[in-house]
């Protein structure tokens, strides 16, 4: 088994160090389980998020970090990059499928679920228990449920569970119905990412400790100034609102237009950036825009990068919505956070809310809905809206417009809370406490 390898003498120190600051064990191995990954095949939207900052986070430590997960089909089976491991399955299905990782879904759960263990179990975790070592298993969403299933059988024949600590996490609902939850409850420590998630699920008599999501640490750097002048300049007199989700109706992507419309007839000369994706709702969005009597113009960043966004945005003195097609890199992400007015996150049911507490990061205004976004506390880090009535959010941002004290200091608030979500802060104050697997001897951190 291939020691773990850094890229440096001077890593080992600072590694060191960041495994210290998380408070676990060095000879801890983790492996995360995930049909999401790195790929362009298997990135679809907030899971891999998720996924890549935590394993990031580990490897960073210094901690022997796995994801296993539904990769591209023609790409090798195993590959360590940046010091992550990574590990592809279901390539053989996924040539039958080219629409993405979810494609041919219910195909792949059962070869996941029988592949992947047995291999985890021979080639990695085995080995580095027999001389020693404890695992980690952070599985993620009902795909991989079956998985924590068989690995927890495969562990007890062994007789090797009381030396790994398995952990299934629900991002979302959905699959449930798919889940055999007695016994997962009894393979798994069973963890979600939100108050708000933790409630659903009780209602589904189950119980889950909430293990929130994290921000990487490219989220935290400053945005580019020289873009956000330019972006700023060019929306002068303008109210900027950046809108960048999924075209789904849980993202109420229409009571968004209902707001924007209704800004419009006050004469308040708003400039809705839309970034959506791929999904047949955004049709439906386009229309009711139209409907709303919105002018709507598309725009592609063609050259690509910051340039490229600002070049893209411009001439827009007669346009209510700008269509943005075109993939938004995070540089550029974080400079049109930083330059607009409002950040819209308003979903009318969300997990979580990562793309709020990433442009509070940015120094943004977020503007959130009241579900699960833990983070946002009104009026004092974000504008959080309880209504569909458009009227709330055009009271509490005319507040937030004739005070620029009360403006600054929010985005102040939205930054220092934004930290207090970077990835090693939630290993240490939320996860290591719960693996059992902390230094002995020594005090946590937090």
């Amino acid at each position: 088994m291939p020691a773990l390898e850094l890229e440096s003498e001077d890593a080992l120190p600072k590694a060191a160090a960041a495994r210290d600051r998380l408070g676990i064990r060095e000879h801890t191995q983790f492996h995360v389980l995930a049909f999401e990954g790195p790929d362009p095949y298997s990135r679809i939207g907030g899971l891999e998020t998720r996924i890549s900052g935590l394993c990031q986070a580990l490897v960073r430590a210094g901690l022997e970090t796995h994801l296993w997960f539904v990769g591209e089909p023609d790409l090798p089976g195993y590959e360590r990059r940046d010091g992550l491991h990574l590990h592809r399955f279901c390539q053989w299905i996924s040539r039958y499928h080219p629409q993405g990782v979810y494609d041919g879904q219910y195909n792949k759960v059962p070869d996941y679920a029988g592949a992947l263990p047995p291999a985890l179990m021979r080639d990695w975790l085995g080995p580095h228990i027999a001389h020693g070592g404890h695992g980690v298993i952070m599985a993620e969403e009902w795909q991989t449920a079956d998985a924590v299933l068989h690995l927890d059988y495969l562990l007890r024949q062994t007789r090797w569970r009381e030396h790994v600590r398995m952990f299934w996490n629900a991002n979302n609902v959905f699959g449930f119905e798919q889940i055999d939850w007695g016994r997962l409850r009894q393979a798994a420590h069973l963890t979600t990412v939100s108050r708000y998630m933790r409630q659903l699920m009780q209602a589904m008599d189950v119980d889950a400790v909430v293990l929130p999501n994290g921000l990487s640490p490219d989220v935290y750097v400053a945005p580019d100034r020289v873009t956000v002048q330019r972006l700023r300049a060019m929306f002068a007199g303008r109210v900027a609102i950046t809108k960048m989700a999924r075209w789904d109706p849980d993202k109420n992507w229409l009571g968004s237009v209902r707001l924007v419309a209704e800004m419009k007839r006050l004469g308040q000369r708003p400039l809705f950036i839309a970034r959506g994706g791929r999904e047949a709702h955004g049709a439906e969005v386009l229309r009711a825009m139209q409907s709303a009597g919105l002018r709507v113009a598309t725009r592609t960043n063609v050259a690509g990068g910051m340039l490229g966004l600002v070049s893209s945005l411009v001439d827009a003195a007669d346009i209510d919505v700008l269509n943005v097609t075109s993939h938004v890199d995070p540089d550029s992400r974080r400079a049109l956070f930083r330059a607009s007015d409002v950040v819209l996150a308003n979903s009318t049911r969300e997990p979580f809310g990562l793309v709020g507490l990433e442009a509070m990061a940015a120094g943004g205004i977020a503007c959130t809905g009241y579900t699960g976004e833990d983070y946002a506390m009104a009026g004092r880090n974000a504008i959080v809206l309880q209504t569909e009535d458009p009227a709330e959010f055009v009271e509490f941002y005319s507040q937030l417009r004739r005070n620029p004290e009360y403006e600054n200091a929010m985005r102040r608030a939205g930054r220092a809370t934004a930290r207090q979500y970077a990835w090693p802060s939630v290993i240490r104050t939320t996860l290591a406490p719960r693996i059992g697997l902390a230094p002995r001897n020594r005090m946590l951190r937090v």
